[in-house]
């Protein structure tokens, strides 16, 4: 991990920031404050309709189970799950025990799965048998001593007494390892703490707008920001939970109508896949009236467009990292809501290096990664992280994006690793240099576009072929390329690195 500077430690603690709560305090005193709040999780396959107490019984029953076979502080606990009850169950389960939990998007393949697991080494992996594309596959986790099949064996976990509060745990001790894909092949293993995660919720819920009603979580609960914002937010403000595991505009529309639900935000695509819908008339519109947008990009056609339908709209940044680095206050002007992603969040601090890169430091950035040389070369001895982002600030201290220098396409506020995609094509015979980069999509804020050299003598490989050698290798459907390009050379520096800002310049243009 980072070593953190005495005197940032001192400050967090001073202001409050940083406290003696654990993640299972948070949850505990939330629960408790709040047992008749509602839980629904709306789905074909595994719908659930009860309360905050009744789904904490079955927390509490798996952390006795998982208590009387060994697990405490400081032990793994990696959840692949969708958007159920049960996700729900296993983290809160693994927050009383101290432990600490890996969050696993669901629809993660073979390759990223196997990566997750021998670098985090979990002592328990709480799984479905099946759920659209996600399949078990014994053999990754034969090495994990306490495995759980949601519909099979995960029952045979739950101890028949619930567990009573807490197991103690050092607050500043490792909480959640989130694992997310970015300029490295293989996901990197982001490390927060009870604290930096406390902290962030805490933050959070203060800047959210009041009179918000029912929202609708459909980020995936296996992605860091999806659990935190499904089942750590709503208990600390008494707010009903309600989650979709499959993301269905139309189905969408037809709960906003029944139930009275709206969607708060999150990437462009989320809001505007629904407005898009054919059914969605302006009375499903009216239940729109606040919308932060982020974790994607941003294009200023859309948060135009909304504000323009009568929504309150505003924009934040921030990564796995560093979750919150800046965001729009309800009173920021209009323009910067809606232009610019807003101003330093509370504790936190950035300046722009000479070429614009973007570094932050605050109580939410992460303690490091699983892998050291990673941490060595992300964070400074004065406890700045390098974003890797480039911006600007101007004269109110509004910070806008203008580019990446890592090389992440952001797909529905999924990231993709440029370099993990462009070596598994570099595996299909006919391809013999590969670059990928992103372009924008009006969906999805950004999609994979693959510019390719083919060798002598071969054909060009079709979307099809690329899709079907993708599948063999095990990769997520999310991270397939979408469009495909042919050149005979790319632009290239004096040493014949390939300038990627100059591909994706000439693909957007």
């Amino acid at each position: 991990m980072r070593k953190i500077p005495e005197y940032l430690t001192k400050r967090y603690v001073a202001e409050g920031w940083w406290t003696q709560e654990t993640l299972g305090d948070l949850v505990a005193g939330g629960l408790a404050a709040n047992p008749a709040t509602a839980f629904y999780v709306h789905s074909a396959v595994r719908p659930y309709s009860g309360t905050f107490g009744e789904v904490e019984s079955h927390a509490r029953r798996l952390a006795a189970g998982l208590r009387s076979r060994g697990v405490g502080p400081g032990d793994v606990v990696a959840i692949q799950l969708p958007n159920w009850m049960e996700a729900a169950a296993a983290f809160w389960a693994s927050t009383f025990l101290g432990a600490v939990t890996v969050p696993i998007v669901h629809f993660y393949g073979r390759r990223e799965l196997s990566h997750i697991m021998s670098t985090a080494r979990p002592k328990v992996f709480i799984t479905t048998a099946e759920f659209g594309r996600m399949t078990f596959q014994p053999d990754l986790c034969a090495d994990v001593p306490i495995v759980g099949l949601v519909g099979d064996t995960f029952d045979d976990l739950l101890a028949d007494e619930p567990m009573a509060g807490t197991v103690a745990a050092d607050p500043a001790s490792p909480a959640l390892i989130a694992f997310t894909s970015g300029t490295t092949s293989n996901p990197k293993g982001v490390v927060h703490s009870h604290q930096t995660l406390g902290f962030e919720t805490r933050q959070l819920l203060e800047n959210y707008p009041p009179d918000r009603g029912r929202q609708l979580t459909a980020t995936p609960v296996g992605h860091f920001i999806g659990m935190l914002g499904a089942f750590l937010i709503p208990v600390l403000e008494g707010a009903p939970i309600d989650l979709c595991d499959v993301w269905d505009p139309g189905k969408v529309l037809e709960l906003i109508e029944r139930d009275g639900l709206s969607i708060g935000g999150g990437p462009p695509y989320f809001v505007t896949s629904v407005l898009d819908h054919p059914d969605c008339t302006p009375d499903h519109i009216r239940h729109f009236t606040t919308v932060g947008l982020g974790g994607s990009t941003v294009p200023a056609a859309v948060t135009r467009r909304l504000a323009d339908l009568g929504m309150f709209v505003f924009r934040s940044y921030g990564s796995t990292e560093h979750p919150s680095i800046t965001g729009s206050r309800r009173s920021a002007p209009e323009d910067k809501r809606l232009f610019t992603d807003g101003d330093v969040r509370p504790g936190v601090e950035i300046r722009l290096g000479p070429d614009g890169e973007i570094f932050s430091r605050g109580p939410d950035l992460c303690l490091g990664y699983t892998d050291e040389s990673l941490t060595e070369r992300a964070f400074d001895a004065d406890g700045w992280y390098r974003t890797g982002d480039v911006g600007v600030l101007d004269d109110d201290g509004y910070l806008t994006i203008t580019d990446r220098k890592a090389d992440v396409i952001i797909r529905g506020g999924e990231n993709i690793s440029a370099l993990e995609v462009e070596e598994v094509l570099l595996g299909m015979p006919a391809v013999v240099e590969a670059v990928v980069v992103a372009v924008p999509d009006n969906r999805l804020g950004e999609r994979a576009a693959a510019v390719l050299r083919v060798r002598d003598g071969h054909a060009t490989p079709t979307l099809e072929e690329v899709r079907e050698h993708f599948k063999a290798a095990g990769v997520a459907v999310q991270k397939w390329p979408e469009e495909l390009h042919r050149v005979d050379d790319y632009p290239r520096t004096a040493s014949g690195k390939v300038q990627k800002f100059r591909v994706r310049q000439s693909l957007q243009a």
